[in-house]
């Protein structure tokens, strides 16, 4: 049975429904039925109404109001193709991908601003594995990935913060425990969902009156289907696909399906999806932790204090003070890390038609995303503990890193690290459409979401060695160090049970909204459109901690097992752990291949989990709370817009427009922990903070028409972005390993700009076009850090907040600390091109007609000021402790801006077979700031390719095989700008998929 993609479209009297500014770049998979394409002219008259048979089988979908339309989630049917042939007109119909590029086309040349797509043909058959990988393909946007897979998008240079995310038409936040940390932000983690959920990604990426506020980026709506669109009677697809990873050698199953039914007068429908996969992928390579400064107890030979491994005064030398100042890897180490993910989604929709003038819909979704990570370590531990190493044999570049050394009396360490984490996501919403008269209409929406993302388990058990003699390090290949122990790293007698951590945690994100749209036709080019909203986002994250140090740094009571005292025998080893045989504890870990040299160690002893566990009885201690990561935000939001559509002609120039303003209220409540010791008893006092402001934000977006096949469009507007939701928290968080206070500020104004964009295109054939889009984007608040030197005492806080695990709980003064806090900053600016060219080869003969292809490139820049703290420049006497690091202040991009970003796709089609091969490549960028010293860290440059290939064995049934990251392309991470010191270089190994695929 032929099963028709399309959803009827609410007729809006206006640009035939189109939003005042919708450019489709549409990116779908082939068809397995032959669908009727839709009677779409196909030169639609720019500016004018789509001439579309309102015919179930014929209908098209078009995102509507500025905002995507709930309803409207797959792309117009394609117009009727007609190629000459022995003199005559013959029809073809353009089916698959092709179908859904022409479809885009024709939604793109009635547009006024910015808004790309990418549309499914219908649900549970969306273009790629993962939502954010398709989204990469629209020019301007990159992804930031995680276990080889999107999670992130950066729109035009501004980062994930910067992007608002709505589900069927209604803002949320989704996030996730994935990565080395979990998303406490406004940053939505795609990956929670499966993409088969849905059959329509809009961005929008220029703004308008009527469109929701609070993005310097984008609006992103994600759209399920409904069943109104479909055909009469009973609808039925399903899929089933197996995932392979030639890196992990491990299979997983990937299954979707979809049933509807509309009744026989089309008045009713209710549909229902599911889908569900199963990952265990491995991620191998090398980390540092980043790079650090400190002296030394000895550069080769020279005694660099006067006592030996603690204690005493420094005593000044070229060698010693040369290896101080220069930068070392602060863990360097070599590991694996396995990602286990299991995703299932449902949604529903139920939806009423009494009359052509009334629809009601109800729409549901759930998606549950859990994963375990876990990785294994063989590190050597110099953070902190650089006093007691002595350094022979080192290389000093000329970048002043220590590129090279020999260590003694090092501290190995090997470590075992366990997340299981789940991520449930909920939405009910429900909208009324009703058209009161032919001029007049409303659509009244609402509905609630929930993100709940728990960790349960963060469990990390670490050996240590702390007098291994004859490690030795080469970073001379930054990506690629030989890293070597001369100490045997799989023999229990060498090690003892040092530290246990178990941070538990929960941050829950919840929205309720209201929202009130009208439309009403004043006259013929003329229409005018208001509404209110009301919005209310809470935030809540709690953090724990079952920290606890087995064996002190310097000797003492040991705080987990009672009363034995670590004198410096059992301090240093070899030893059992009090009776308990290391290797009872432990389990040999073989690293894989993580790109290391011949030569390094591969192969260590590392704490087992369950046993280490039983017999500390971590589960069983009592939790404290993380003050840092005890917060919580709400915000209210309301507000309302209006918004003037106009077109016409003037002096034979036509030409559509939009110009409206937008008013929102925010009302803020910023709550924290503060810490205080009363009488030896620390107690945890909640700060609430509240304050509002207000925002009037117009925007005006202009098309003009001076030929039939050129369009160019214009936009101003004023846009906003509210703080990030680490940096409204009261009080202060302590990183006791890299001594770092980070203080929040309620009272940050949000981030402010004005946008310009101008572009224009040329549809030079058929199913073709070549666009050149200029933006920029001027900031005009811009949130920075501000950081200084001080010592724990001048913040005021507790030592009890001081994690106990951490060096710096028994030696809060042994250094300086970095302290920073956000602050009001000047500003920022960005500026950009989008080239981009899609076309299809139908001039050239026989089956080479059948290619196309898709190119865009997208060129950024951005200027910001940050300060941080610089690399330290002197020795402090007498204690030979690092001097106070010079603050700095420092002009560069935007953070998670790069500045090129390709992207091109080669596709074959014909009646049964269908191919498509895609590259993505994104040039380096800057995540942040770090520490220790270093200006800024990011990612380097990166390159994917994924292909597939789809044969239809029957009109009903279809087989397919892909392959993603088919080069196994590297993440490189690096820590300072100018230095470029290694961070981490990991790979995820390739993924193969086959399956097949039905509909009836």
């Amino acid at each position: 049975m032929e099963v028709q993609a399309t959803v009827a479209i609410r007729r809006t009297g206006w640009l035939g429904g189109v939003s005042a500014g919708s450019l489709v770049l549409a990116l779908a998979l082939p068809s397995i039925a032959t669908a009727q394409a839709a009677q779409i002219p196909s030169s639609v008259t720019p500016g004018t109404p789509a001439q579309v048979d309102p015919s179930p089988a014929q209908t098209a979908v078009v995102p509507q109001g500025g905002a995507a339309d709930p309803a409207a989630t797959t792309a117009p049917q394609a117009a009727p193709e007609t190629v000459p042939a022995d003199g005559q007109t013959a029809e073809i119909i353009v089916t698959g991908f092709r179908k859904s590029l022409d479809a885009a086309l024709n939604v793109k040349r009635q547009s006024v601003a910015a808004v790309d797509a990418i549309v499914a043909e219908d649900i549970a058959k969306f273009p790629d594995q993962n939502l954010a990988e398709s989204l990469q393909r629209i020019p301007g946007i990159s992804i930031q990935r995680d276990a080889g897979e999107g999670r992130a998008i950066t729109v035009r240079g501004l980062g994930a913060q910067f992007t608002r995310v709505r589900v069927n038409g209604m803002e949320t936040v989704a996030t996730s425990t994935d990565g080395a940390s979990s998303n406490r932000d406004r940053a939505f983690d795609f990956n929670v969902f499966a993409s088969e959920l849905f059959n329509s990604i809009v961005v929008h990426k220029t703004a308008e009156a009527s469109l929701d506020e609070g993005s310097l980026g984008a609006v992103v709506d994600l759209n399920t289907g409904n069943p109104l669109g479909g055909k009469i009677g009973f609808t039925a697809v399903g899929s089933a696909q197996a995932s392979y990873n030639d890196l992990s050698k491990n299979t997983g199953p990937r299954l979707a399906g979809l049933l509807s039914w509309k009744s026989a007068d089309g008045k009713f429908g209710v549909a229902a999806s599911a889908a569900y996969s199963k990952t265990n992928n491995f991620e191998l390579g090398n980390n540092t932790v980043r790079w650090a400064q400190a002296p030394f107890d000895s550069v080769d030979g020279t005694r660099c204090y006067t006592t030996q491994n603690r204690g005493g005064v420094y005593v000044p030398s070229t060698a010693c003070t040369a290896a101080a100042l220069a930068f070392h890897p602060r863990i360097p180490r070599y590991g694996s890390v396995r990602h286990e993910r299991e995703r299932l989604g449902i949604t529903g929709s139920v939806q009423w038609a009494p009359s052509d003038a009334t629809k009601i819909s109800i729409d549901g979704l759930y998606s549950r995303f859990k994963e375990t990570r876990e990785e294994k370590w063989g590190e050597v531990l110099l953070r902190s503990n650089e006093r007691s190493i002595d350094l022979s044999n080192y290389t000093i570049d000329s970048n002043n890193n220590l590129i090279k050394a020999t260590l003694n009396d090092a501290w190995v360490r090997t470590e075992h690290y366990l997340r299981k984490s789940q991520t449930e996501f909920y939405q009910l919403g429900g909208s009324w459409d009703q058209d009161v008269t032919d001029t007049l209409r409303f659509t009244l929406m609402g509905g609630i979401s929930k993100s709940d993302a728990t960790i349960p388990v963060e469990t990390t058990f670490v050996f240590d060695d702390r007098d291994a003699q004859g490690y030795s390090y080469d970073y001379t290949d930054m990506k690629s160090p030989k890293l070597t122990f001369g100490t045997s790293v799989t023999d229990p007698a060498n090690f003892q049970l040092a530290e246990i951590r178990d941070r538990p945690s929960e941050t829950v994100n919840k929205f309720r909204t209201a929202q009130l749209r009208t439309e009403w036709d004043v006259a013929e080019g003329f229409q005018i459109k208001a509404g209110g909203l009301y919005r209310k986002f809470t935030f809540d994250t709690q953090g724990f901690s079952r920290d606890a140090v087995v064996c002190p740094n310097a000797g003492g009571r040991d705080v987990v097992l009672g009363t034995l005292t670590c004198s410096p025998n059992t301090l240093f080893g070899p030893t059992a752990v009090y009776g308990f045989p290391a290797g009872s504890l432990g389990e040999i870990f073989n690293l894989g291949k993580a790109g290391q040299p011949s030569g390094t160690t591969t192969s260590f002893l590392i704490p087992n989990i369950d046993a280490s566990a039983a017999y500390t009885g971590l589960y069983n201690r009592p939790a404290t709370v993380l003050v840092g990561d005890t917060r919580s935000v709400s915000e209210q939001v309301t507000g309302g817009y209006t918004e003037f559509n106009v077109k016409g002609d003037i002096l034979g120039l036509r030409y559509a427009a939009n110009a409206g303003i937008r008013y929102v209220h925010t009302k803020q409540r910023s709550t924290g922990l503060s810490s205080a010791t009363v009488a030896g008893v620390t107690v945890n006092t909640p700060a609430t903070v509240g304050r509002s402001y207000d925002d009037w934000l117009p925007a005006i977006n202009v098309a003009l028409f001076p030929t039939e096949d050129v369009i160019i469009r214009g936009a101003i507007a004023k846009v906003l972005t509210r703080p990030s939701l680490g940096s409204l928290t009261p009080g202060g968080s302590v990183d006791g390993f890299n001594y770092r206070v980070t203080f929040g500020n309620p009272q940050l104004d949000p981030f402010r700009a004005t946008a310009f964009d101008i572009s224009a295109e040329w549809y030079f054939a058929p199913q073709s076009i070549f666009s050149v889009a200029l933006f920029k984007k001027t900031v005009e608040s811009f949130p920075v850090s501000a950081t200084r030197s001080g010592t724990f005492a001048s913040t005021g806080l507790p030592l009890s907040v001081i994690p106990a695990s951490s060096p710096a709980a028994g030696n809060p003064e042994g250094q300086l600390w970095q302290i920073t806090s956000p602050v009001n900053g000047t500003g920022a600016s960005l500026k950009g091109a989008e080239i981009s060219l899609q076309t299809t080869f139908r001039f050239l003969p026989g089956f080479l007609r059948n290619f196309g292809a898709l190119a865009n490139a997208t060129f950024v820049d951005s200027s910001a000021g940050y300060s941080q703290g610089g690399p330290a420049t002197a020795i402090v006497q007498p204690g030979g402790t690092l001097g106070a690091l010079p603050n700095t202040t420092r002009t560069a991009t935007l953070y998670g801006l790069s500045k090129r970003a390709y992207n091109g796709t080669l596709y074959y089609e014909d009646a049964k077979f269908s191919a498509r091969g895609s590259i993505s490549y994104r040039s380096p960028y800057i995540d942040g700031a770090s520490a220790t010293g270093n200006l800024f860290e990011g990612y380097g440059a990166t390159t994917n390719v994924d292909a597939s290939m789809r044969y239809k064995l029957t009109p009903a049934v279809e087989v397919s095989l892909e392959g993603t990251n088919l080069t196994d392309n590297y993440r490189s991470r690096y820590t300072d700008l100018d230095a470029q010191r290694n961070y981490e270089n990991n790979h995820f190994g390739r993924t193969f998929l086959v399956g097949a695929r039905f509909k009836m």
